[in-house]
């Protein structure tokens, strides 16, 4: 009984565990591929944010360290994996996972005002 009021307070002991192991993953990385797993993620964290509380985010996370780790034996360059924009990189592969972000909710809420608002004149006319 205790356990599960901690973890009510504290997390899933089991979301601990798998991001220490993924944590302990990408700093077995080398260097440059480690290098480009750190900024990936801290952009997850600040703009890749999930509803779900974390387990579909460890679940990204653990198939970025596979991809990184994947990369780093077949000695295939940083750049071939992000390509050229490594933002538009991330936002495809959190894609995958059907996840957006705080941001994306807010471009969303953005284009219903603005459709909602042209709705409310009539046929999108302006008084």
């Amino acid at each position: 009984m205790a356990a599960k009021w901690i973890e009510l307070v504290t997390g899933s002991m089991e979301d601990k565990r798998r991001w220490r192991a993924y944590k302990e993953r990408v700093k077995q990385l080398p260097a440059p591929y480690r290098t480009a797993v750190d900024g990936i993620e801290r952009y997850l964290m600040y703009v890749g944010g999930t509803a779900d509380g974390g387990p579909l985010m460890l679940q990204m996370l653990d198939d970025l360290a596979d991809l990184f780790e994947r990369a780093a034996l077949d000695g295939t360059p940083v750049r071939d994996i992000v390509g050229d924009d490594p933002v538009a990189f991330v936002e495809e592969f959190k894609a995958n996972y059907g996840l957006g972000s705080w941001i994306t909710k807010e471009q969303r809420r953005l284009i219903d005002a603005i459709a909602r608002a042209e709705a409310a004149t009539g046929d999108g006319e302006t008084s």
